[in-house]
């Protein structure tokens, strides 16, 4: 069974701005979960992406998933190489996100990472665009 997991997040109205993050989990095509969550007011979209990941594997983990194979998609160049090992960390404000979800992906023994379109990411985008919207309209976390 291969449990795929599809991450995005943004940051609006500019990067830096608002955060926030969408991530859907299927398994064998039938959705486990999904979630999203606006981050506040200051964010980077690197660090939306970085949040994502780290709830979307916080989840795997909680449900006792870490034995499966996983396969992490994103639309994030960003995320989905500095994952690999292909693009070092130079620094930012995502660092301690991106050193979380290293912590994480160690107890995940079939992980990998795979760079998808924005054209194949529109579920979690769309969750992305909901947490910030319900953002917008109350000024407050979901």
């Amino acid at each position: 069974m291969v449990i795929e997991v599809f991450i995005d997040g943004l940051a609006g109205p500019g990067n830096p701005g608002v955060g926030a993050y969408g991530f859907v989990i299927y398994q064998d095509k039938n959705k486990l979960c999904e979630g999203y969550e606006c981050l506040g007011e200051y964010g980077s979209n690197n660090f939306a992406e970085y949040c994502g990941l780290v709830a979307a594997l916080h989840w795997i983990l909680d449900k006792g998933l870490q034995d499966e194979e996983i396969v992490i998609k994103s639309d994030s160049m960003l995320l989905v190489n500095q994952m690999i090992g292909s693009w070092r960390v130079r620094g930012g404000f995502y660092v301690k996100k991106y050193m979380e979800a290293r912590e994480l992906v160690n107890h995940l023994p079939q992980i990998r990472f795979v760079w998808i379109s924005r054209e194949k990411n529109t579920e979690a985008d769309a969750l992305s665009k909901k947490a910030f919207g319900e953002w917008c309209k109350t000024g407050k976390r979901n």
